[in-house]
């Protein structure tokens, strides 16, 4: 079958064209490449249709460029003075050498036009591709950005002076200190920490400084691993770069701060960090949360909702008023929840606000407003602001106080979809603590329509192996008899791990959910001041399967290991 060429170009046109893949196979790479801001070619290896050799003869062959095996290429002899990090990174090129006026350039897709401009715009030279292996390639560009902080130890005796007395001599100066940065070491350090931390799929950064020495850390799968300790002496550099690049206030380092920063990866894929500094002992720590938009556009099936509660979810959250509540401790996923839902709902014809504190995700068609408490506009503020404009939907990033939440229970009563955020232990607590707060109980019972409670455990890895775990231990955790009829086991990680996990034994992570609609028996409870216990008591009685019992339904997939569901939820 013909290759549609007004949907392929390049190299997936020349791959369907020789019939070393399938057209749909060809699209659907394409397309995850897109999504993704990989390259067509990596996306391909990675996904096993081709193997990076291949690809490379075939590319080589087809277009008429010369093939190159880099582990044979001196690394000292890469002219990167042609080119900054960023840039080789970016386009997934490396300048091999330059004779005259021509740099010879390694890629491993010499039909991406674009990176090949840019580099002939960067340059001013003439450029000629060769052909390499992309998996080589890539641990090339890995070497190259380790190499960009070897001058790392020599800034302990560099003073850059970032001190100010006013703003209006910060605001005078901010241009020459953030180009007297760019130039400085630390800055290449910092954007290898950064890129290291994406390509590890951490979550958070954490930059501590203490008495004797300073530490960076990353959180990944929800575990925090220390992965260096820069010279104590720059940690007041690094603070303040990225304080600089966040658009806080480097002269005050008294109270917290909180900014954000975009980092852009390629043309179609740009890195958000929230950024939070606290004044601590020995100076300032500084957390970095990661926020990938593309995780808003995962879709619900990828979050690990059982079909009953996915089918529960989206009925509630269609209806065309009432709020519904997420609930779970900080970094257990509200937020991707959230935008899920909002991005299912996002269409045309609805009109959608927020309020956050701060915007994490960004989603194009939905009004998002960012909560300044110092300038007087606080959530309540926000929403009274957003019930003058009509909305169909709104959604309220956290309901910290009484105010908060009589606003946004009337606009729930009113006609409005209300979803919002509450940090309680499990779904029947959030309607207790709605009481404590002074929500009456009429207007909880009225407004609230369905309640998630959830927390994200660790997915095993593909090296994972059945696990020997006596009959008794899996009765204690909460499986019935019936669970345990032999005809399956639960899986652990092995021993050691594999490359893909980094011993650890975990990849990712997969959600766990309490999803519990408000039921009218279970509304005639809240009107007489039931108590969470009553209130989980009937749910139980309705089928809701709490956090313990859905996280032992994912041990039984196989997802995840009985003690990572042990340390997450409670029986």
């Amino acid at each position: 079958m013909a290759a549609n060429s007004t949907q392929m170009t390049g190299l997936a046109y020349s791959l369907v064209q020789q019939g070393l893949m399938a057209e749909a196979d060809a699209e659907a790479i394409q397309e995850q490449a897109k999504g993704s801001g990989s390259s067509f070619v990596t996306q391909a290896i990675q996904s096993h249709k081709i193997k990076a050799l291949d690809l490379a003869e075939f590319t080589a062959h087809t277009f008429g460029y010369p093939l190159l095996d880099l582990d044979t290429f001196d690394l000292e002899h890469i002219h990167t003075a042609l080119l900054d990090p960023k840039l080789i990174q970016t386009h997934r090129i490396i300048p091999l050498y330059q004779r005259g006026n021509r740099v010879f350039v390694a890629t491993s897709d010499p039909t991406n036009q674009h990176a090949l401009d840019a580099i002939k715009f960067k340059t001013s030279l003439a450029v000629d591709p060769i052909v390499v292996e992309d998996d080589k390639l890539g641990k090339i560009l890995g070497k190259l950005v380790e190499a960009a902080d070897t001058t790392l130890q020599n800034l302990a005796g560099e003073d850059v002076d970032l001190e100010f007395t006013d703003e209006e001599a910060q605001a005078k100066k901010e241009t020459e200190v953030d180009t007297e940065i760019d130039d400085a070491p630390v800055v290449k350090y910092i954007q290898k920490v950064l890129l290291d931390a994406i390509n590890a799929g951490a979550s958070d950064i954490h930059f501590e400084p203490f008495e004797k020495f300073y530490r960076i850390r990353y959180r990944m799968d929800g575990i925090l691993y220390e992965v260096g300790q820069p010279p104590l002496a720059i940690k007041e550099k690094i603070a303040s770069r990225i304080k600089v690049i966040s658009k806080m206030d480097i002269a005050e380092k008294r109270v917290p701060q909180d900014g954000r920063m975009k980092l852009v990866l390629s043309k179609n894929r740009a890195i958000d960090f929230r950024v939070s500094s606290l004044p601590t002992l020995w100076g300032e720590k500084i957390v970095m949360r990661i926020l990938d938009p593309s995780s808003a556009t995962l879709g619900i099936e990828a979050l690990g909702y059982e079909p009953d509660q996915k089918e529960a979810l989206l009925s509630a959250i269609k209806r065309p008023y009432g709020m519904v509540l997420v609930t779970g401790p900080t970094g257990s996923g509200k937020t991707v929840s959230l935008y899920t839902c909002l991005n299912i709902l996002n269409e045309p014809g609805i009109n959608i606000s927020t309020a956050e504190d701060p915007a994490e995700i960004n989603l194009a068609g939905i009004n998002q407003v960012n909560v300044n408490e110092k300038a007087g506009l606080s959530f309540a503020a926000a929403l009274k602001s957003f019930l003058r404009q009509d909305p169909d939907i709104i959604m309220v990033g956290e309901i910290r106080d009484l105010e908060t939440a009589d606003i946004a229970i009337k606009a729930a009563q009113t006609g409005h979809m209300v979803l919002s955020t509450l940090h309680t232990n499990d779904a029947p607590g959030t309607l207790t603590r709605m009481m404590n707060m002074g929500v009456a109980p009429f207007n909880i019972a009225s407004a609230v329509i369905l309640i998630t409670a959830q927390r994200l455990a660790r997915r095993l890895c593909k090296c994972k192996v059945p696990a020997d775990i006596p009959r008794e231990a899996l009765l204690r955790a909460g499986f019935a008899e019936a669970d345990l009829d032999g005809s399956w086991k639960p899986y652990t990680h092995k021993e050691g791990g594999c490359d893909l996990c980094k011993g650890t034994g975990y990849k990712g992570r997969v959600g766990i959910y309490q999803v519990m609609p408000i039921t009218d028996e279970m509304s005639r409870i809240i009107m007489k001041n039931g108590t969470a216990h009553d209130i989980a008591d009937q749910a139980r009685r309705e089928g809701v399967r709490d956090l313990r019992q859905s996280g032992l339904l994912k041990v039984k997939q196989g997802l995840t290991s009985l003690e990572e569901v042990e340390a997450v939820t409670n029986e």
